[in-house]
């Protein structure tokens, strides 16, 4: 019973944060780096609760990105990346790891 009910946690965490990241994803084209930094943090200390340590890491480079002034379609391709760590099934160094080479690779200016 009690591994059903930490699925069921997880389930409502990655819902919650599925819904998040949409959200920040229809916001911004039009939103400015400094008014979507605080939604990502807030995404980072969820995820960072709920152990999905990808989706922590991702959340971090994301925000150094937003923070380096990347905007529009590039934010869109990190939501994306970001979305895509939270559905991560797997929660050790080397996922974490995997899902930061990945965006070195894909977001390398």
């Amino acid at each position: 019973m009690g591994q059903v009910t930490v699925a069921n946690d997880l389930d409502s965490i990655r819902a919650d944060l599925a819904a998040r990241i949409a959200s920040l994803d229809v916001r911004a084209p039009y939103a400015r780096a400094c008014d979507l930094a605080p939604d990502i943090a807030i995404i980072r200390r969820i995820a960072w609760r709920g152990g999905l340590h990808p989706a922590v890491t991702v959340a971090a480079l994301l925000d150094s990105a937003i923070a380096r002034g990347e905007h529009g379609p590039l934010v869109h391709g990190w939501l994306g990346v970001l979305a895509d760590a939270v559905g991560c099934d797997r929660f050790d160094t080397q996922a974490c790891d995997a899902y930061a080479a990945a965006c070195s690779v894909r977001f390398a200016s």
